[in-house]
């Protein structure tokens, strides 16, 4: 995988909206796109229709309008090139780990050998060395999301779609799967679209930070939080995280104690104006 550098992944996201069950649940009316290989959190309350907009990308939804497109085609299917990892892992129980991998591989006719070297080098790549041989329910909820991602991997997919992967398991696990995955993504380099509604790992895993209003969705506010990386568990405490952190407060909880609004801070990338608003250079 040290040479899996993965060519294209540039998304683009055209005046979309999304009707589920005669509701609007995404209306997306500001022009967007995601160069290939940026990591981009979407940050929003629950209900707000980031999943939407997952599953739109991912090409399980069909927008009523508008248009998404990969590298300039338009997305009107599922497709490995767009993988997905949910919150649940979606391992076959009867499998063992090796197999579950290179599962994909196997489906694409690759020899046996071909698939299994490869399933191997990513195991190594997610830190499971010597667990191929276990099945999943012999592992617990982090290491069952690590297999997911190299699952994923494994078909060298343009993008990543992740939806909440690392919600279910516990504080420490998930700043550790958080670490883990930036790793990953160092050495692979295809585009991240990862739906969060926690502040923290938005602003700690992103390059940039898309923070959805309620529903209908839309985006609100588009963040280059321009932390340097590699980025360690120390940044969270850093003032100038805490500070973007209390914004993002402010956007998603407007009458939360400690909303930024009334406050005068200079972002990375951004300046203060009067009045305390903030605006970020994009």
């Amino acid at each position: 995988m040290s040479n899996a550098i993965v060519d294209g992944g540039r998304i683009g996201i055209e005046d979309v909206a999304i009707t589920l069950g005669g509701a609007l649940v995404l209306h997306q009316q500001e022009a967007l796109e995601i160069p290939a290989g940026e990591f981009v959190c979407l940050l929003g309350p629950s209900g707000c229709g980031k999943s939407t907009l997952l599953g739109a990308l991912a090409g399980h939804l069909a927008p009523g309008r508008g248009r998404l497109t990969l590298d300039g085609r338009p997305i009107d299917g599922p497709d490995p090139e767009r993988g997905l990892v949910f919150q649940h892992h979606t391992l076959f129980p009867w499998k063992r780990v090796l197999a579950n991998v290179a599962f994909g591989l196997k489906m694409k006719g690759v020899p046996r050998a071909q698939r299994e070297r490869q399933a191997r080098e990513l195991l190594r790549l997610v830190g499971l060395e010597g667990q191929e041989s276990r099945y999943p329910g012999e592992l617990s909820g982090g290491m069952q999301q690590r297999v997911e991602i190299a699952r994923v991997l494994i078909n060298h997919p343009r993008v990543l779609l992740m939806d909440e992967p690392f919600g279910a398991l516990d504080a420490l696990t998930r700043v550790r799967m958080q670490q883990l995955l930036l790793d990953v993504w160092a050495r692979v380099r295809t585009t991240v679209v990862f739906v969060t509604h926690d502040i923290d790992e938005a602003l700690f895993l992103a390059d940039r930070v898309l923070v959805m209003g309620p529903r209908p969705g839309r985006i609100i506010e588009n963040l280059r939080p321009g932390f340097a990386r590699p980025r360690g568990a120390e940044l969270v405490t850093d003032p100038q995280f805490v500070a973007l952190k209390r914004h993002c407060l402010g956007l998603l909880h407007p009458h939360a104690e400690g909303a930024v609004r009334n406050e005068r801070l200079t972002p990375l990338g951004g300046t203060a104006v009067p009045g305390g608003q903030l605006r970020f250079a994009l």
